[in-house]
């Protein structure tokens, strides 16, 4: 006998539906940051990345001023000498205090990389907006442009200017984003040509939107993401052509600091006082890999195909 023969429907009692219940959210609801932020701490490079740049721009706030020497003090008793009492980083040829005027430089260098980025972002995002959004004849002019620009080799460009601007923070920032801002133009307008044909897009524009409304309110926030990683990758180079500015002498002049003035000044003692060239170029090659890996972090973070 089979046991589904003793069940009869007097054993059973129906069960009235829970529909709110069944109509709720079991899990957390997540957003797009949400779920980008919890893949980015989970790339242990993109953490190490970012406490690095961090810690780097802790003391280029309060290293210059956690001794008594100013950077531009100079000691000519005390010159060249190595590491010692409250000179943790040593002095230079004039007797300063590199610990001093390393912080300042570090400083220095992030404030010209960061305006350099904020210059290439309110200049290439418009540009690319623009000529992705409209195409046709606007876009081939515009994408002209691009590629004269695109041609001419950028440190040509950035040497020509300085060379005519007088030296300073901004002769440097400028010279920067002369050429820096192409590369993310062309990132821009790639994703708007995406974009402008999607659904919601076409759905947006047949209920009236203005061309602004669909570029801020539609478009723009699903640009976020790849604006976001060509930024990062942009303060690293950066850093690397304002010291090379500075390396030639075409940057911050003396007694004014950054990495890469230091860099040139400790070169020249390199041979036998080799912590002068030491600290500066150590600090330059921890805030290029940083950045780096915090891009990688971000770029894997909001790429919506890398999703688990």
């Amino acid at each position: 006998m089979k046991t589904s023969d003793h069940l009869t429907p007097d054993l059973f009692e129906p069960v009235e539906p829970d529909w709110e219940q069944q109509e709720g959210i079991k899990s957390k609801r997540i957003s797009f940051w949400g779920d980008a932020w919890r893949r980015f701490r989970t790339n242990k490079g993109a953490l190490i990345g970012m406490i690095i740049i961090l810690i780097i721009g802790l003391l280029a706030v309060l290293g210059p001023d956690m001794n008594d020497y100013s950077y531009r003090q100079q000691i000519l008793e005390i010159s060249n000498q190595a590491p010692f009492d409250d000179h943790w980083f040593g002095t230079d040829k004039f007797g300063r205090d590199l610990w001093t005027r390393t912080w300042h430089g570090v400083g220095i260098s992030l404030m010209i990389a960061f305006m350099a980025a904020a210059i290439d972002l309110f200049i290439g995002v418009p540009y690319g907006c623009i000529s992705g959004y409209f195409g046709g004849k606007v876009d081939n002019w515009m994408q002209r442009i691009i590629e004269i620009l695109y041609g001419i080799p950028n440190l040509i460009v950035m040497i020509m200017l300085l060379l005519w601007l007088e030296p300073g923070v901004m002769a440097i920032a400028l010279a920067l984003s002369v050429t820096g801002w192409v590369s993310m133009a062309r990132v821009v307008r790639g994703q708007i040509l995406k974009l402008k044909n999607q659904e919601y897009v076409l759905a947006a524009r047949t209920l009236g939107a203005s061309h602004r409304r669909l570029l801020i309110r539609h478009m723009l926030p699903n640009v976020s993401g790849p604006i976001i990683i060509t930024i990062m990758f942009t303060i690293p180079t950066a850093i690397f052509f304002e010291a090379f500015l500075s390396f030639i002498g075409l940057s911050i002049r003396p007694p004014g600091a950054s990495l890469g003035l230091l860099i040139n000044d400790g070169f020249e003692m390199m041979r036998f006082l080799p912590y002068q060239v030491f600290y500066p170029a150590a600090i330059l090659s921890l805030l290029m890999f940083s950045f780096n890996l915090i891009g990688d972090g971000l770029r894997d973070a909001l790429d919506p195909k890398l999703r688990r």
